[in-house]
């Protein structure tokens, strides 16, 4: 895995560069400026520093007013007036990019600022450069905060919330790991909001914790963050899947990226509708303790640039590593419905190619797990060994699988399990899958229910013999997907 170089490092390397005008990208205004004012402070003789901003013109630290810079073309015209090296951070100058004099002031800065030592800084969360400031300008994203960040943020804010010593080592690994992708500020509100009211550090605020980066996947419109609510023993079956996932559990770690091990990129999960592939993603996420969040492709197509609506997905999913991204089915993302790879249009091919790269090259600790019904649609180039670390194909349960599905789902309604013949059940769904199986158990549980009563097994054998499997009615499609998957994945479940 290459090494990350932080923000405060590139803005030192941008410097050494020479560049009297820096693009930094970023939504922390006071991360950056302290960041700025740190570099400063570290040459021999330490640097002037002032921000601007179109409210406040000119300021320095200590609140000193430059007059009359409120406007961006005067308040240029003060700092190229300045004598000496100095750093100057402007405020979302970028909005002001529509008038020609502020671009034409800025050009000029260049060219009078190279090797002055004084160095114009413009930050704002957007990159709006205009065509005649390319050549011009440096630009630079300010990653969010770092592990060492993180940690020193959460020292602090440990020992406020929860008193001496705060949090004991191995907590604040977990919470350093689910805080991540969030700026500073949003750390602060997130614990005050979960400690504030219950000074205490446990699985419960840690899910709490977990939950509130569904605010960050909610204002990109196209992320939908999922509650990790399912465990492993609510999955009935599928031991080749549930074994593998047990074996690279704690793969998933930092630690494990410090020794060296591959880190897994994803899975791919095919085959039969209904039969637990998005439960298993659900499961995924509790299991190896990481939030999950769905990309919806429909809104993804929805918008007026589905290629900037994809990419700054990726950008955001991996800003908050580590994580599950989720992308159900797969195969319409990629053909659109349509049955070949692009769909005829522009925009699926580019994003198709896209995710490739991304899969094949993404550092951040992103796991994939995608699912596909309609699996013939998939090109071969999403299945090579690369993209994902293993195909599974998960096909109708067999009887031992259907036991176990139906004790789970008895469970949830609290039965005297010893009072049911799950054998007898099992034997008289073969051809189910496990959402019929589901529903035959819920409908049998309403109607007890509506009759005041308990559920008993006499309930559930009505509502079996009641229901026609999908498998009865899509026979021939059923033994298509079999044979196409025959070869090319592993099966999730164990013969």
């Amino acid at each position: 895995m290459s090494q990350i170089v932080r923000g405060p490092e590139r803005i030192r390397r941008a410097l050494l560069g020479g560049y009297p005008l820096v693009y930094v990208r970023s939504w922390e205004e006071a991360r950056v400026e302290r960041a700025i004012t740190g570099v400063g402070a570290k040459y021999e003789k330490p640097v002037p520093f002032a921000s601007w901003s179109c409210v406040d013109g000119i300021r320095s630290p200590s609140g000193e007013a430059w007059p009359d810079t409120a406007d961006p073309v005067k308040a240029l015209d003060a700092i190229l007036r300045f004598e000496g090296p100095g750093f100057f951070l402007m405020k979302d100058l970028p909005a002001h990019f529509e008038r020609p004099e502020v671009v034409r002031r800025l050009r000029d800065a260049y060219r009078q600022l190279k090797g002055k030592g004084r160095h114009i800084f413009l930050v704002s969360p957007r990159l709006l450069l205009p065509q005649d400031l390319k050549k011009e300008i440096y630009v630079l994203d300010y990653d969010l905060p770092g592990d060492d960040e993180i940690a020193y943020v959460l020292t602090h804010l440990g020992k406020r919330f929860l008193g001496e010593p705060g949090f004991v080592d191995a907590d604040l690994r977990r919470l350093g790991s689910a805080v991540k992708g969030l700026t500073l500020d949003e750390i602060e509100h997130v614990l005050s909001k979960v400690l504030g009211r219950r000074p205490v550090f446990d699985d419960d605020a840690l899910r709490e914790i977990l939950a509130e980066k569904e605010q960050a996947s909610r204002k990109e419109g196209v992320l939908e963050f999922i509650s990790p609510r399912v465990s492993m023993e609510d999955v009935g079956g599928l031991e080749n899947l549930k074994d593998w996932l047990t074996k690279r559990k704690n793969l998933f770690t930092r630690e494990s990226v410090d020794a060296g091990m591959p880190v897994p990129k994803g899975i791919l999960l095919m085959g039969m509708s209904g039969c637990g592939k998005s439960l298993s993603v659900k499961v995924i996420s509790s299991f190896w303790n990481l939030p999950l969040f769905r990309l919806d492709m429909n809104l993804v197509f929805g918008t007026d640039s589905p290629e900037y609506a994809f990419h700054n997905a990726l950008q955001t999913v991996e800003g908050m590593a580590p994580a599950l991204l989720w992308i159900d089915e797969i195969e319409m993302a990629i053909t659109g419905g349509s049955g070949t790879s692009t769909g005829g249009d522009g925009s699926l091919g580019r994003i198709f190619s896209t995710f490739l790269t991304w899969m094949q090259e993404k550092d951040a600790l992103v796991f994939v797990a995608a699912t596909a019904n309609r699996i013939h649609l998939l090109p071969a180039e999403i299945i090579r060994k690369g993209r994902f670390d293993q195909v599974f194909f998960v096909d109708l349960p067999n009887e031992e699988e259907r036991k176990q599905i139906f004790a789970v789902h008895l469970r949830r309604h609290k039965v005297n399990l010893d009072k049911f013949d799950v054998v007898f059940l099992a034997k008289a769904t073969k051809g189910w899958n496990g959402a019929e199986i589901e529903a035959a158990v819920n409908s049998s549980a309403i109607e007890a229910f509506a009759s005041r009563r308990a559920l008993v097994e006499d309930d559930v054998s009505r509502a079996v013999s009641r229901a026609v499997p999908l498998s009865r009615t899509m026979e021939e499609q059923m033994k298509a997907i079999k044979s196409w998957a025959h070869d090319r994945a592993l099966s999730a479940s164990k013969s």
